[in-house]
């Protein structure tokens, strides 16, 4: 038995094996709906048709992304997709950071899983659900807002004919969904911080603020910069259940809200174009990519021992 396992590969291996299986899963997972599908990028080099498939419709070169930025799409929804993933991965840093912070400081244990649970109950919201909750709330005939500005004499604000409403609410909306799985985050994050720390800084005199800024926030450097790193990575990656479902196909926000996914979709389900939908998810990808690449770049100069590679 140990003549066959004194290779170095198959020796860590054997001695592994449990983990090794236990994570076979999550490698069969990936392998077969994260990389096996990478195999249809060739569509966007193809003029697409039925009888061919994917492997044998004919090339057609670069045609496809010509008409995706010929369309004079490309430059809107790339634009408007970096705005509100940047805005989003800003937003909903910041408050998971705080919301962490406030709740480390909360020292009644009931209220503090009480206000953990609430703030987590969101997250497993569908945005299906977000929708219908958005739509009742704002509707311009019958909305519960409407109803009650109209009750008080005021006049009735229609957010599905104003674009400039959604720049603010999509925030709002993204940052109420996610905050709550952030927080518990950077809130394992501040579980780990060695209390020693915080209990010289009390004998030295310091006070809740200076403990914060001086130790939780220093010591929470390196996850921050991690998830947020991991935020780059998926910032053309533009949220499009959320879009799509609280927006949908209304022509007067979508110069204001449509973003690279909901142009992918619209162009499978309307015009059945997959050669230009696969060239736009392919661009989409290149810059996610060279966006990850520059930001790591910039990290590893800045603080090289927390750069993700």
């Amino acid at each position: 038995m140990k003549s066959r396992i004194n290779g170095g590969f198959f020796s860590e291996i054997y001695k592994n094996k449990v983990l090794y299986l236990m994570f076979l899963p999550v490698a069969l997972y990936f392998i077969i709906f994260a990389y096996v599908p990478m195999g249809g990028i060739i569509l966007a080099f193809k003029e697409f048709n039925i009888r061919g498939g994917i492997l044998f419709s004919p090339w057609n070169g670069i045609e496809n992304f010509r008409f995706f930025f010929a369309s004079g799409k490309a430059w809107q929804v790339t634009k408007n997709t970096l705005e509100y993933n940047v805005v989003f991965l800003a937003c909903y840093t910041f408050f998971s950071i705080l919301t962490a912070i406030m709740i480390s400081e909360i020292s009644n244990k009931w209220f503090k899983k009480i206000a953990q649970s609430f703030m987590f109950l969101p997250y497993f919201i569908s945005w299906v659900v977000v929708a219908a909750f958005i739509y009742n709330f704002f509707n311009y005939d019958y909305g519960l807002v409407n109803t009650l500005i109209k009750n008080v004499g005021g006049q009735p604000i229609d957010i599905y004919a104003e674009p400039a409403n959604w720049v603010i609410l999509l925030p709002v909306l993204y940052v109420w969904k996610w905050v709550g799985f952030g927080s518990v985050l950077y809130l394992a994050a501040i579980m780990g911080i060695d209390q020693e720390c915080y209990e010289a800084a009390t004998i030295d005199g310091a006070n809740m603020f200076q403990k914060i800024t001086k130790i939780t926030l220093p010591l929470l450097r390196p996850t921050i910069i991690v998830l947020v790193l991991m935020g780059v990575g998926r910032i053309l990656r533009g949220e499009f259940d959320m879009f799509y479902n609280i927006i949908g196909n209304n022509g007067i926000l979508m110069d204001a809200t449509d973003i690279i996914d909901t142009l992918v979709f619209r162009s499978l389900m309307g015009t059945q174009d997959f050669g230009m939908a696969s060239a736009a998810g392919f661009y989409q990808s290149v810059l996610c990519f060279v966006i990850i690449l520059i930001v790591n770049g910039v990290v590893r100069k800045v603080d090289n021992e927390n750069a993700l590679f």
